[in-house]
């Protein structure tokens, strides 16, 4: 495994539509070597979810993970999609692996339903809630081409990581 270079705000491809993966790339060496990759960097750096563009790969791959209370599994969903938005919204304060130092408040439904396939080419179809929800419409947003700036409604609310800590982080919204 390998921890791969993170693709920065400003490089194209975090701004393009990522291409389906086929079926049988699924089982591929190349893809199932960029997922434990992928598992690798995020953990290294460290996040909780990581889309194929942020490390340089216009595929529809994400890879989640969250470890303690309200977090959750390892999740590997390649060609993802929201078929269901609870009406509930939850802020949250944002962060995001290409866009280095930065936090914003981000509104987005706190539970969704997703079909998508999983690293070995089964289907996967369940409902998620409250932080896993926010991680994967984060990510699955790379998959399109847009940020989570591009998601803030209020850019007042956009902060350095220094000046969040001092001033932000006791505020009533969860931090992903």
């Amino acid at each position: 495994m390998a921890v791969l270079p993170i693709a920065k705000l400003g490089n194209p491809i975090l701004r393009q539509r990522a291409a389906p993966v086929g079926p049988r790339e699924i089982h591929s060496k190349d893809v199932q070597q960029l997922i434990d990759d992928m598992l690798e960097t995020m953990r290294n750096e460290p996040g909780i979810g990581l889309a194929a563009p942020q490390v340089s790969r216009s595929i529809q791959l994400v890879v989640m993970e969250c470890e303690g209370e309200g977090g959750f599994p390892t999740t590997v969903l390649l060609n993802p999609s929201i078929v269901y938005y609870g009406p509930e919204q939850v802020e949250n304060w944002e962060g995001c692996l290409s866009v280095d130092g930065l936090r914003g408040k981000v509104a987005r439904p706190s539970s969704i339903r997703v079909i998508a396939v999983d690293r070995e080419g089964k289907s996967l179809d369940f409902e998620a809630a409250g932080l896993y929800a926010v991680c994967i419409q984060h990510e699955m947003d790379h998959l399109i081409g847009k940020l989570f700036l591009d998601r803030m409604t209020d850019l007042s609310m956009l902060t350095q990581l220094t000046e969040f800590d001092r001033y932000w982080k006791k505020e009533p919204a969860a931090v992903i």
